[in-house]
């Protein structure tokens, strides 16, 4: 499955954006689909994340303002992005693997396919 991001760009801090993924392959379960984000100079971080039967995860960070979707296609994700913060800002990825990760979706090694990546910049 290849997944091509889009959606990012440049905002100020409380603004909002939305990002898609697409996929180039309908996805059929069991599988988790996330958004990974890496901000320059630190480690790549899970963000949210869903899995085949709708079971949603978020980090802690982004709780409460961040959403993340998926149609029911199951070929196009989204992060919907509100109160958005200077320290959101980084490269966002979407990644893929078969099977459901549990608590171990925050790890970046456990995913088969990522996207490139699409930036989100939120000036102060």
């Amino acid at each position: 499955v290849q997944l091509v991001e889009s959606g990012g760009g440049s905002v100020q801090a409380g603004g909002s954006l939305r990002l898609s993924c697409v996929a180039s392959s309908r996805i059929y379960g069991p599988y988790c689909i996330a958004w990974f984000r890496q901000a320059p100079g630190k480690k790549r971080e899970g963000v949210a994340v869903v899995d085949n039967d709708g079971t949603i995860n978020y980090a802690d960070s982004v709780k409460g303002r961040f959403t993340i979707s998926k149609d029911t296609a199951k070929t196009t994700l989204d992060l919907q992005m509100d109160s958005l913060k200077p320290e959101d800002t980084a490269m966002y990825y979407c990644a893929y693997t078969l099977g459901r990760l549990g608590s171990l979706w925050t790890r970046e090694d456990e995913y088969d396919s990522w996207g490139q990546g699409t930036q989100v910049t939120v000036a102060a």
